[in-house]
């Protein structure tokens, strides 16, 4: 609890991030999210071909794209550092698809509006 405690401190009182994911892998995560964004057209194929399983398309995409980055995430982490992710390491990964979240979603809407 310490520990916990004395990072967000320091979090703050610097407003600096503590970055404990592996730089290399850092920079793998943000290609993939890039990498889903550029092909997002092809998510939106996958999410076309379900058109009468679901009822909300965009959702759907959305979720396959957090899905790609998610096991990408898993994978690069077993192929780089030889371990699972850390919590630590896990919840940079979130606070990373939260800050690149809206970027993802307006090219699958952009996507989706061109195939239309």
């Amino acid at each position: 609890m310490y520990c916990k405690t004395l990072f967000i401190i320091v979090k703050y009182m610097t407003n600096h991030y503590i970055f404990h994911m592996d730089a290399r892998l850092r920079d793998i995560m943000n290609a993939k999210i890039d990498d889903v964004i550029n092909k997002s057209k092809e998510i939106i194929a996958i999410t076309s071909s379900l058109k009468e399983l679901t009822d909300d398309k965009q959702e759907i995409a959305f979720g396959i794209a957090l899905g790609r980055v998610y096991n990408a995430f898993h994978y690069q982490t077993r192929r780089i550092l030889k371990r699972n992710a850390t919590e630590q390491e896990f919840r940079e990964f979130v606070d990373m698809l939260s800050k690149r979240g809206e970027e993802i979603k307006k090219a699958l809407q952009l996507s989706m509006q061109y195939a239309h």
